[in-house]
């Protein structure tokens, strides 16, 4: 049946054209934005993983300028470090020249002098954007600082990773224990009777606050009737502390360190131990009738000697003296103290640069350590941040070549559409021609 109100044909080639025009619309969206999801109404689940994903790599952007950051930071430490080795290596030359007796020993005291000026100014001056990795004796300045390394997502949130950088010490300022003012605590004495009763006494760090600037001591006050090699009269001790306007003497061989920011119960121990085997050789303490040892934060003060008299004894004390004039001492202090004038300075300044020598060593090895770690994370991060962006594409990104194919189709449909309409609308015409 014909009817010219209402043209069937039309409407189904109207409906027709209207679907191509609008895939046509959405194909030269695809081809204008090269996106195939470009909106949340694209494809709401895929435009919302992807605006994540885009989130991460922009992240992960800031993530790569820190590490390089960082790096730059810990090559400049290391570089330093490796300079100040050689040149505590060119100290060492000096001083084993100053060996030989028939040498002008004030001439080679003059260079060493010139080298450890020289060390200062190195590590002064290594710095980069403020930060300086080699100075680590101020009590109110972190002794580490955090590299951003990585953004770690999981179903609970967003974490930031870190890559922690100590600083190492090769600094020459000179370590000093306040002698008066501050606040002195020590705990009761500890008696070690040196006929074998009690060979040792032990003291647990691990309960103690340990506080950046405050100095620890261990004092070994002595009995000795037999004038041992120890004695009351040993240098190196913490010779006052005063508390309430009280001073309190504990004249006798001593270990004292400084507590530098970060440290802990264990470094503490660790540094009192290394203390008091350097005062030892220094003194020619045989290590035998009195020694200091750490392991895990626990001190532990052992004597093995013979003595002729029985009633010898030695009192052990742990204390601290907490004070704003301790001064932390730096990890190659001790080139103050290297003097060639003298054969027995000469020997001694022997043993003590192969200490210093070891500590910047250790200085270089851990930057470089480090610096590897940050390279290899900062490749990482940057293959990591190609695979978002690929993955990304693969998610939201228009197949072009099937795009391209897909429009030459849609513009015959749209043709084919429009002759379509074109002749339905004429097919009312037809019907005057039954009542002419």
């Amino acid at each position: 049946m014909s009817s010219i109100l209402t043209n069937n044909g039309a409407m189904v080639a109207l409906q027709t054209l209207k679907s191509i025009n609008s895939d046509m619309a959405t194909t030269q969206s695809q081809i204008s934005t090269g996106k195939n999801v470009a909106s949340a109404k694209d494809n709401s689940a895929v435009w919302a993983i992807s605006k994540v994903m885009e989130a991460d790599v922009k992240g992960f952007k800031g993530i790569s300028d820190s590490l390089n950051l960082g790096q730059s930071t810990v090559t400049v430490a290391r570089q330093a470090s490796e300079t100040v080795t050689e040149l505590l290596t060119d100290i060492k030359g000096k001083i084993v020249a100053a060996q030989e007796e028939n040498v002008d020993r004030d001439k080679i005291q003059t260079d060493i002098d010139a080298l450890r000026d020289q060390i200062g100014a190195v590590v002064g001056a290594a710095q980069f954007n403020g930060l300086n990795l080699l100075q680590d004796n101020d009590s109110n300045v972190k002794a580490s600082v955090n590299v951003l390394s990585s953004l770690d997502r999981s179903s609970t949130g967003v974490a930031a990773s870190d890559i922690n950088v100590k600083k190492q010490d090769l600094t020459t300022q000179q370590g000093n224990v306040a002698t008066a003012g501050g606040t002195y605590t020590a705990a009761a004495a500890t008696a070690i009777t040196v006929n074998g009763a009690t060979p040792s006494a032990a003291f647990d760090l691990s309960g103690v606050t340990v506080t950046a600037g405050t100095a620890y001591a261990v004092t070994f006050s002595v009995t000795d009737a037999d004038n041992n090699t120890f004695s009351a009269t040993d240098a190196g001790n913490i010779d006052n502390a005063t508390t309430g306007g009280t001073t309190q003497a504990e004249a006798a061989v001593s270990a004292t360190y400084i507590a530098r920011t970060g440290d802990t119960a264990a470094d503490v121990a660790n540094g009192l131990a290394a203390a008091y085997a350097k005062h030892a050789a220094e003194n020619n303490i045989d290590t035998n009738d009195l020694n200091l040892q750490s392991s895990n934060g626990q001190l532990t003060a052992s004597s093995g000697a013979t003595f002729v008299d029985g009633t010898d004894q030695i009192n052990v004390r742990f204390s601290s003296i907490a004070s704003t004039a301790n001064v932390i001492e730096g990890g190659l202090a001790d080139l103050a103290n290297i003097d060639v004038t003298s054969q027995a300075n000469v020997d001694q300044a022997l043993t003590d640069i192969e200490g210093l020598i070891q500590t910047s060593i250790d200085a270089a090895a851990s930057f470089g350590s480090v610096q590897g770690r940050i390279e290899t994370q900062s490749e990482f991060i940057s293959g990591l941040t190609d695979a978002l962006k690929s993955g990304i594409g693969t998610l939201v990104d228009a197949d072009m070549e099937e795009t391209s194919a897909k429009l030459q189709a849609l513009q015959v449909q749209q043709q084919l559409g429009v002759q379509a309409l074109s002749i339905a609308n004429q097919a009312p015409q037809q019907l005057l021609s039954l009542f002419r």
